[in-house]
């Protein structure tokens, strides 16, 4: 008969070895079945990324002062009530989503830029031959949740500094930018 002790600890050696036996897998596939798996523990690394960002929400909590009624004693003066961060943050963002959305401004004539223009080959391949990648030279507009691909099958770059998430747009009569509507 097994002990139960024994069982426990040849478990949890067995998860301690699994991200060696998942490495070790990786490199080893080819073709297709390297494709299937990369594109799952790519969509595993998306979710934790996510759930990691909410519980740093939940986690965040600030400050708001409270309306006092009244005369209010000088001790009494700098005290201010807790208030999730994330609730705020959701008030904020709305509030802000509100004001974006009462103007429309009117965008001006964009002419369009070629390829060429925005786009730059990059030759790839142990001796540079395939240039089927291109990097973009122009700013660009992602998500707010924006996560590469990985990079053996990037075909767009997107460099850092041409980046952006959100896009400014200038109110025509008064003097204000607002975050754009996405």
């Amino acid at each position: 008969m097994v002990n139960v002790s024994t069982m426990k600890r040849k478990k949890r050696k067995k998860l301690a070895r699994q991200p060696k036996v998942i490495s070790k897998m990786a490199k080893k596939l080819r073709g297709q079945k390297a494709k299937l798996f990369n594109k799952a523990r790519y969509s595993e690394k998306v979710q934790m990324r996510k759930l990691i960002k909410q519980h740093e929400e939940k986690k965040q909590t600030s400050t708001v002062d409270e309306a006092p009624d009244g005369a209010v004693p000088a001790y009494l003066l700098d005290r201010q009530k807790q208030v999730a961060g994330n609730v705020l943050s959701n008030s904020i963002k709305q509030k802000r989503k509100e004001k974006a959305g009462k103007y429309e401004v009117p965008l001006p004539k964009v002419k369009a830029v070629s390829d060429a223009e925005a786009f730059k080959v990059v030759n790839t391949g142990k001796s540079r031959r395939k240039g089927w990648k291109r990097m973009c030279t122009k700013v660009t507009f992602v998500g707010e949740n924006f996560t590469r691909k990985p990079v053996k099958f990037e075909r767009f770059i997107r460099p850092m500094g041409l980046r952006f998430k959100k896009a400014h747009v200038t109110h025509p009569s008064r003097p204000l930018s607002l975050p754009g509507p996405r």
